[in-house]
């Protein structure tokens, strides 16, 4: 019996406006968050869908969702309004953006207004102050690290079975050491941490897109999601179509005062910004897979490996990794999952 989904319907049937409510499952995440849709009548101006987030307390905290949620909203970002919460038993109800995420939506045609819109949207959460009652955790080294950890410790070992000599972990904390000083030097900004075409909802009657998954914002390097936008772990765009978007973002950025880089050190930014992204993101989908059961992640790593394989490709400095990555992981990624796409070199 789900105990959780029992208590959320008791939740919501005694909100004013949804005696009636019944929860339909919306979907779920890389989290213990669940999502449903109920239909409500709170204004007495007829019923309308609203969401209904189940965080269990034990595994989730809403604090910093709730938090940043009314803070951004305050800020014009376009963030679900929360019509009520219950943050001792993790319950939210909230507005409802629709199913209509970016990732289905995207073609060749439309692609320009889309990211155009997602990049316009990015330059204010950019710009966002912190709430005064939660100000973001740093980007900082633990953190990078950390996340780039999750490439040996889920992916390679745990996933692919293989086993690293000395000689491959010093590689890899040199790569490491590499990309967390280029993070570090970077401009600090609001970083919503998750920024991609599956966090993105396109909406009926505003271009603007709707902004979901901020609660692990943070505050760090200019390019973060940036990069989490163009080089999507979802879907690949050719390299000619990212320069132009990142170049247009960085004018844009720029014109916001959010940094006072050229074309070739925000490019560099943004291509080291992206390994890091993408070695976290590689071990988190395996770490799903191996331990949430969650199995349809894997089908990504390739995709997200690759542009680990044409970054590296295009820095001198990590030429030796590029080639162990060449030579030694991706043969194992294609045996046991699919093969690695490579555009770009």
């Amino acid at each position: 019996m789900d105990t959780r989904l029992t208590m959320l319907t008791q939740w919501v049937r005694d909100l004013p406006g949804f005696d009636q409510a019944t929860p339909e499952p919306v979907s779920g995440d890389a989290s213990f968050r669940r999502y449903f849709r109920v239909s409500g009548n709170p204004h007495g101006t007829g019923a309308q869908p609203y969401i209904v987030m189940d965080a269990p307390p034990e595994h989730e905290d809403c604090h910093p969702f709730v938090a940043i949620a009314h803070h951004w909203r305050s800020l014009d970002i376009a963030v679900p309004d929360i019509v009520h919460e219950d943050l001792t038993r993790g319950f939210l109800l909230l507005e409802d953006f629709g199913d209509a995420l970016m990732l289905g939506a995207l073609n060749h045609t439309n692609a320009d207004q889309l990211y155009g819109a997602a990049m316009d949207e990015l330059v204010r959460i950019q710009q966002a102050d912190d709430a005064p009652d939660y100000p973001l955790p740093a980007y900082d080294i633990a953190l990078l690290d950390r996340e780039m950890a999750l490439f040996p410790d889920w992916l390679l070992t745990q996933q692919l079975g293989l086993t690293l000599s000395n000689g491959e972990r010093a590689l890899l904390d040199t790569t490491f050491a590499f990309l967390r000083e280029s993070a570090l030097a970077q401009p600090n900004v609001a970083v919503h941490r998750d920024y991609h075409s599956r966090n993105l909802l396109v909406r009926a009657g505003t271009t603007r897109p709707g902004v979901i998954d901020f609660q692990d914002a943070v505050r760090g390097p200019v390019t973060y999601d940036l990069v989490s936008l163009l080089k999507d772990c979802y879907i690949r765009w050719p390299e000619e179509r990212i320069d132009q978007w990142t170049d247009h973002f960085r004018v844009l950025s720029a014109e916001a005062g959010l940094h006072k880089a050229d074309r070739d050190t925000f490019r560099q930014w943004l291509e080291l910004m992206g390994m890091q992204r993408h070695l976290k993101a590689a071990g988190i989908f395996a770490r799903l897979a191996i331990r949430d059961g969650k199995t349809g992640f894997l089908k990504d790593v390739p995709r997200t490996v690759g542009y680990l394989v044409e970054a590296s490709s295009r820095q001198a400095a990590l030429r030796h990794f590029h080639e162990w990555l060449t030579d030694t992981v991706v043969p194992p990624i294609e045996q046991q999952i699919g093969p690695v796409e490579t555009f770009g070199q």
